[in-house]
Formats: structure tokens, C-alpha cells, sequence
């Protein structure tokens, strides 16, 4: 498409259209001169929406083509010396507003992934056993080598929630506001507090099928 084409097209927009079309621009432009300088890897045509909360973006690393909504936290925290967290974003995902990505070791996330609303990705865990311990349980993260992966085409519902030490195949549904504790096989739907499978791809048959 030409350049004269592209601003024929913006121009037959309605207001608000343009709006979000200029913010979109503004968000890129952004990524190039100030992103790409401070995050450990920013993709071409990633863009940021604020209002943000981004902590230690050297050790956050994000793909070609992210859209990431107002209201994110991306956090990579240190919660020990000898342990470096690193929090990787694939090509073409799409971050809806108010999603949560927590991240004290490591945090994958793959390729054209879809995080909707309000959703929580986390590889932290508050130990709360010692009940003298001085720091309250918000501020204390178990010392362990944890992670979280989620993998190539998966879809996450709003609200859904992932915690820490869980594997997500490939292609996979979570349905909105799921909790997954365990791993999820490559090509299932899931969904419940805690998640289970409800249907699984067959590849033999071409189907979805009720998960036995």
C-alpha cells in the first residue's frame, strides 16, 4: 500500500480511529528512540501503552510486533544475588490492559500469544510458614529456580491466572479467570480453579474432542 493510499485510509476514519491511530504511532516512535535503549531486546513495530509499571527492563526481553495495554506490570525482580530473572516476550503477542507478568527466574512467553484483561502470569511464590519472620508476606519470594512457559498460539481468557512451575503447550485455550497449577498438554482447552482439561485436539481425526 502507498503512502498516499495509507493516509487516504486515515483520513476516512472516524475520530477516535484516528485517535488510536496516532497514540499507536507515538507508542512505536517511542519504542525506537527510548525502549529499545533501556529493555534487554524491543522489537521493530512493539509498542507500550502507558500508564505502565516496568521494573529492571534490561532483564525483559520483547519481540517484533508486541502490543502491550495500559495498566501491564512487568516486573523482573531480584530476589537473590546469584540469580539473573529473565522474562522473554515472542513475536505478535497482543497484552490486553491490566496483565500482570511477574518474574523472579525465569518467564517465557512464545510466539502470537493472546493475554487478555486482567490476566496474571507469575514465577514468584510468598512463602508464608515462618509466622515471625519481620517482612510481611507480600515482600517475600522463596528462593527457588522457578519458571513459567507458555508456548507458540495460546490464548489466556481474562482473569486467567498461571502460577509459578507450570508448562503451556503449544495452542492452547485457557478460559477466563482459570487457575493453572500443572502442566497443560499442547493443543487443549482448559479452564476452573484449579484448571482442568475439557477437550483436546486429535490430529489423527482433525477434531476437538471432549477430554475422558
Amino acid at each position: 500500500m502507498s503512502i498516499k493510499d495509507r493516509i487516504a485510509g486515515f483520513l476516512k476514519r472516524s475520530f477516535p480511529e484516528k485517535i488510536n491511530t496516532l497514540r499507536g504511532i507515538l507508542c512505536q516512535l517511542k519504542g525506537i528512540l527510548y525502549h529499545r535503549r533501556i529493555f534487554g531486546k524491543f522489537g521493530r513495530g512493539s509498542k507500550l501503552f502507558k500508564p505502565l509499571l516496568v521494573s529492571n527492563p534490561k532483564f525483559i526481553y520483547i519481540g517484533d510486533d508486541v502490543s502491550i495495554r495500559a495498566g501491564s506490570r512487568m516486573e523482573a525482580i531480584f530476589s537473590n544475588a546469584k540469580r539473573t530473572p529473565h522474562l522473554s516476550i515472542g513475536n505478535n503477542v497482543n497484552i490486553e490492559q491490566n496483565v500482570h507478568l511477574i518474574c523472579h527466574s525465569r518467564l517465557s512467553i512464545g510466539n502470537d500469544v493472546s493475554i487478555t484483561g486482567h490476566c496474571a502470569v507469575v514465577d514468584v511464590t510468598h512463602p508464608y510458614f515462618n509466622v515471625d519472620d519481620p517482612v510481611k508476606i507480600g515482600d517475600r519470594i522463596l528462593d527457588e529456580d522457578s519458571f513459567v512457559e507458555i508456548g507458540d498460539g495460546c490464548f489466556l481468557g481474562f482473569g486467567a491466572l498461571v502460577m509459578p512451575n507450570v508448562r503451556i503447550g503449544k495452542y492452547c485455550i485457557i478460559g477466563a479467570y482459570s487457575v493453572v497449577t500443572k502442566d497443560v498438554p499442547a493443543y487443549s482447552v482448559v479452564a476452573g480453579s484449579p484448571a482442568r482439561v475439557l477437550r483436546h485436539y486429535d490430529s489423527a481425526t482433525g477434531q476437538w474432542h471432549p477430554h475422558q
